[in-house]
């Protein structure tokens, strides 16, 4: 949505700005009563804090399933909030938001699974461990059960990101090579979508690799958009 992003209070004058708040609240009074004074920029990205400290530090008191549904709620509300587009810039597909999609489905499976492995419960904790610093498991670690989650969580948060893309993308003349490689990246969400997310860890990297690429390249990089289309034809 488009917003205008620089407030200023009705009541006592003061000036704020709702990208760094995220609230149409006065800081100084309280007051709802503001008005924008800037131009309007596209904005999706809400204010929004993942911390799993106060989960981490249950371990020792609390069945694995209880952390686990800790855990995915916290997930689940962060990446409700996040968004990619932030006062009209396009923001990266960041280390954070991928730990916190993978750790609500890996999550998810944990509370759901009455046997649980010792080498899947590791894992679960070593995501549990890292995600809200950016911090994820190697692709060697990720146990045969638990690939989908990554799989299916990382074409989740690319779909996102895609659509949040397209948004920012709505008032920039794209070329020819630009939306086809857009409707490639689409279509291979669509493809490991139907599959659950069961793909080899390493096919779920490399989509995120060539999000990645795509970004930059539509931001004006053209060696990383040549790499993204590289990337997406090797994905086939």
């Amino acid at each position: 949505m488009k917003i205008r992003g620089e407030r200023e209070c009705r009541e006592c004058g003061t000036r704020w700005s709702y990208y760094e708040t995220g609230s149409v609240g006065c800081p100084a009074c309280g007051s709802l009563r503001s008005v924008g004074v800037d131009e309007r920029t596209e904005h999706t990205d809400l204010q929004a804090s993942f911390d799993l400290t106060p989960v981490r530090s249950a371990i020792d008191d609390v069945a694995t399933d209880d952390i686990a549904e800790r855990a995915r709620d916290r997930c689940r509300e962060y990446v409700r909030r996040r968004g990619f587009v932030n006062s009209g810039s396009l923001r990266d597909l960041d280390d954070t938001y991928l730990g916190a999609i993978e750790l609500l489905h890996v999550a998810d499976i944990v509370v759901r699974d009455i046997r649980l492995e010792d080498r899947e419960e590791l894992y679960f904790l070593a995501l549990l461990r890292g995600a809200d610093r950016g911090d994820r498991p190697p692709v060697e670690d990720i146990p045969q059960t638990l690939r989908s989650a990554r799989g299916l969580g990382y074409a989740n948060a690319v779909r996102e990101y895609r659509r949040d893309v397209r948004t920012w993308a709505e008032d920039r003349d794209l070329t020819a090579s630009e939306r086809r490689a857009l409707e490639t990246l689409g279509e291979h969400v669509k493809r490991i979508r139907l599959l659950d997310g069961d793909v080899d860890p390493e096919t779920a990297e490399r989509l995120v690799e060539a999000t990645r690429d795509l970004a930059n390249g539509l931001r004006g990089d053209e060696f990383a958009f040549t790499q993204a289309q590289q990337r997406l034809d090797g994905l086939e």
